[in-house]
């Protein structure tokens, strides 16, 4: 191949993966700025309308390992394009019908992203070998401009043409379908040959790393949810417009972008991501605690710190999955682990802090029990931030840790 050939190959894959990342967030950002509308559509109550992010996110956690089982079938850069085809048929779906749709829809769009979140670190590993910590921060800030644009342009788009919460969510297909035509040159070549086997699965699960990395990436994944789930109904409820805080949540997606731009980039030079993790938790703890006291008094403070704040872990936890394993199906199946228990246990915020909100008629203890979490997801970050490869673990590597 010509040097600009070689040049229009390497185009095309970096604009592929950026454009497939951008898929990874709109399906579940596009709902809660019109949740209100939802469950006045469709009878919901409150604990309802927070399982539809729910069950997306049930399925992050439980359909996981499917990536590392297609990926192994069918290589990392087939199983991405089917994930980017099957998220536009659940968005579709989604937007079709009565309840039953909803949740269906919303089931088959979750196993899409949890297909596509799996495999995006291993396609880093596999495609840019040298730079994790780069092309990190380019898809992770992919990911965070697609969350930011759909929460932000869901009420305006409605407003604009006239179309009510179904069509406008059912919109979030086109760029889904446009990503999978970008990527097709990647999954028509045969899929790339494995170096040294993955570590299986019983090895990944002895280590306290993987323990540690799995921890850290449910507890930050739990504190963004709610926030996603609900941020918009906290400022609904201390007054303001509902179309303003359908902004500030955008506005907290657009300053997740300035973290996940550099944060990845200065963390994956430093040995040990300790300092970095200990500062996006605090700022995270920050963010929860405007929301708490005084929501109404400075709320483009509290989501500008707010978004750094997860912008940041957000970008740290994939970034640390890449960096604790040392080949693309080690890190696939690492990713498969910890997304997979960490969205598990991450599925429970949105609903847990719906049934809280129901029970005691305001936000204080819902916004009490997110910061006990961001607590704990501070010290799994400690444990994950260490510089310890799975491999040179001592619990998989049981026969060293006796000499």
């Amino acid at each position: 191949m010509t040097d600009r050939g070689l040049r229009l190959s390497r185009a095309l894959l970096i604009a592929g993966a950026v454009l497939a990342s951008l898929n990874l967030r709109p399906a579940l950002a596009g709902i809660s700025p019109v949740l209100g509308e939802i469950m006045d559509d469709l009878g919901l109550s409150a604990a309802g309308a927070g399982a539809i992010t729910t069950v997306m996110v049930v399925c992050l956690g439980v359909l996981g390992p499917l990536a590392p089982l297609l990926a192994r079938r069918f290589g990392l850069d087939r199983t991405l394009m089917a994930g980017l085809l099957i998220l536009a048929a659940g968005v579709v779906l989604r937007s079709a019908g009565g309840v039953p749709a909803l949740y269906a829809g919303a089931a088959v769009a979750g196993t899409a992203i949890a297909i596509m979140n799996v495999a995006m670190p291993g396609v880093v590993k596999q495609h840019f070998p040298t730079q994790v910590g780069l092309f990190t921060s380019v898809y992770v800030s992919a990911l965070v401009l697609g969350a930011a644009a759909m929460s932000g342009l869901t009420v305006p788009l409605e407003r604009a043409t006239g179309y009510g919460w179904r069509e406008v969510t059912a919109l979030a297909a086109i760029p889904a379908v446009a990503a999978a035509l970008l990527w097709l040159p990647q999954a028509l070549r045969p899929p790339a040959r494995a170096g040294a086997a993955p570590r299986p699965f019983r090895a990944l699960l002895r280590s306290r790393v993987t323990w540690a990395v799995t921890a850290y990436m449910g507890l930050q994944s739990l504190t963004f949810y709610i926030m996603l789930a609900w941020v918009p109904m906290i400022f609904s409820d201390a007054g303001l417009p509902n179309d303003q805080a359908g902004y500030l949540l955008s506005l907290t997606h657009l300053a997740q972008m300035a973290a996940t731009l550099t944060i990845p980039v200065l963390a994956g030079r430093a040995r040990s991501q300790v300092p970095h993790v200990t500062v996006a938790t605090v700022l995270t703890i920050v963010g929860y605690a405007g929301l708490l006291m005084a929501p109404a008094a400075a709320p483009w403070l509290w989501m500008i710190i707010l978004g750094l704040g997860q912008g940041a872990s957000i970008a740290l936890a994939l970034l640390i999955i890449a960096l604790r394993a040392p080949d693309p199906a080690s890190v696939t199946a690492l990713s498969a682990v910890a997304q997979s228990a960490g969205y598990a246990l991450a599925a429970l915020g949105p609903f847990l802090i719906g049934l809280l909100y129901q029970s005691s008629g305001g936000w204080t203890l819902p916004l009490l029990a997110g910061l006990g979490a961001c607590a704990l997801q501070l010290v799994a970050g400690f444990l994950a931030g260490r510089p310890v490869l799975i491999a040179d673990s001592p619990e998989t590597h049981p026969a060293a840790a006796r000499k």
